[in-house]
Formats: structure tokens, sequence, C-alpha cells
């Protein structure tokens, strides 16, 4: 599709401020909206007192080189992020707010459901955790103990889970520890691809897990709307199939998974549905324990 034609038709991503692109008017149309599913996230035995957290850990890097070397401008997406929060805090967990070095956290703004009053009081609420969060490298360093009152770690969706965290050793630590001390594992959309930190060349911590998550063939087609513009740098889909990885979902869906300690979900569509999974699974844990 020629340059004119994709204005014409409001397929040409838009250019930010630092020269990167965001989706484009079509693609927002398609793939966003002003509201969400968030069912109210009523729970009838939370647990109490503070005893219990999630560490949910978000990209704090902004633009993700495409193939053809443009910047595509993501962070962590706000409905896959604040719908498991909402149904997180509704069922009464703390949820501490982490980056690799304490950076601040990005965001997809353009994808914020501007007319949800229950998503935009939680980002309201959150502003300062998300401009100041605390540091995966510290706690790594300091906290990996039988004693942490963690008892799930939790990778948001958004294309930015793909930068920084896949490689970074300390998001390998973290997912091996809450494995190894039987802690739960949420991940979303392309959440999943930060498990990829977890490959240390020996066996593969969910080798012969299935899982929901955002399928390669749908970022293979987003760039004709301008989604994106360009064509993914890599595929993680891949790389996890290629671990021994199940991918249980073929479509951007509300597909939502439970293997073992490891909780799914496979897009946007999902966020609602895995929240409510996410929260009833750890607050059975907790109630068992």
């Amino acid at each position: 599709m020629t340059n004119p034609l994709r204005k014409l038709l409001g397929a040409a991503p838009t250019r930010t401020d630092d020269g990167a692109y965001a989706p484009s008017p079509l693609a927002l149309k398609l793939a966003t909206s002003a509201t969400t599913d968030f069912d109210g996230g009523a729970y009838d035995n939370p647990v109490t007192g503070g005893a219990h957290k999630v560490l949910m850990l978000c990209t704090e890097e902004r633009n993700m080189e495409m193939a053809n070397g443009t910047l595509f401008s993501t962070g962590n997406h706000p409905v896959e992020m604040g719908l498991p929060m909402l149904h997180l805090l509704n069922a009464g967990f703390d949820i501490d707010v982490f980056t690799p070095t304490g950076a601040p956290a990005k965001i997809e703004m353009w994808a914020m459901p501007e007319k949800d009053d229950a998503v935009l009081k939680l980002y309201r609420d959150y502003a300062d955790a998300f401009e100041n969060p605390h540091s995966l490298a510290d706690f790594v360093a300091n906290g990996l103990s039988d004693q942490s009152p963690y008892v799930a770690i939790f990778f948001p969706g958004g294309h930015g889970a793909m930068l920084g965290l896949p490689e970074n050793e300390d998001v390998g630590k973290l997912i091996r520890w809450a494995d190894q001390t039987e802690r739960y594992t949420l991940a979303i959309c392309h959440g999943p691809a930060a498990l990829l930190a977890a490959d240390d060349g020996g066996t593969f911590v969910f080798d012969g897990y299935k899982m929901a998550a955002f399928p390669d063939a749908v970022d293979k087609q987003t760039p004709l709307i301008g989604y994106m513009p360009g064509h993914m740098p890599w595929r993680f889909g891949e790389k996890l199939s290629a671990l021994g990885v199940t991918l249980i979902n073929t479509k951007a869906d509300a597909s939502c998974h439970i293997d073992r300690r490891l909780v799914s979900g496979a897009s946007p569509k999902a966020a609602n549905g895995f929240g409510r999974l996410a929260a009833e699974t750890l607050l059975d844990a907790v109630h068992r324990t």
C-alpha cells in the first residue's frame, strides 16, 4: 500500500515527538476501545492485612526497532496491565511495581481506555509507583528468599515486554526463584516474551507447558493497518515453541490458561478473564496454605 493511500485510509502510523511511530488512526479504531469489559472484580473471600503481594515487572524501555529500522512507540499495554491489577487489588493483594533498574515504567498511553473510570482511577492512584518503581536488580541482589511476601510475579502485556526483559539475567533469576519456591507466574499477551529470560541453556523452566499468548501470525499482519511501522525484529512465540512450550491459541482472542503455577492470557480481549483467573487462583492457593 503506497504512503498516500495509507494516509487517505488512516493506515499510516503516527509520528511521535521522539521520532518513533505510534499506531495509525485506523489501527487505534480497530484495536483499542474507550471502555473495557471489566466486571467489577468482586471477591467473596479476599485476603487481608497486606501480607500477600504480587511483584509486577514492567518494561522501562519505550521504542522497539523494527526489521526495517523504524521505531515503534510501545511500553506496557494499559488494559492488559490495568484489568489484572484491578482484580488482584480487589482480591486483597498488594501490588509492587518493578522495572529492571528502577527507571520509570513505560505505558502505551495511546491504548488508554479514556472513558473507563475504574482504569483511569487505577492509573491516577499508581502514577507515583509507575514513575518511581522498585529496582529488580536490587531485589534480586537482596530479596530472593523463602520469606518474601510475594505470592506471584506478573508480566503485563504490550510489545514493551519484548524490550530488555527476555535477555535480562535478573529476570531469569526471578522466574527461576518463583518456580523453585512454588510461587505463581502471571503473563498476558506479549508478557510471556519475558519468560525467555529463564532460558539458561539447560532445562527451560516452562518446557512442556501450555500457555496462551499473542500469536506471531497476528503480529505479522498488524503492519498492514499501521499498528506498527514495520515487521517485528523477532518472534517471541517461535522462541517459546523452540523451548518446548505449546501455545494454545491461534487468534488474538480471550483465551486464558493455567498450567501448574503459570497463568496466561492471549490479548487485550483476555485481560478481564485473565485477571479474574489469576486472582481466584492466588486466593485459592493462599487460603489452602
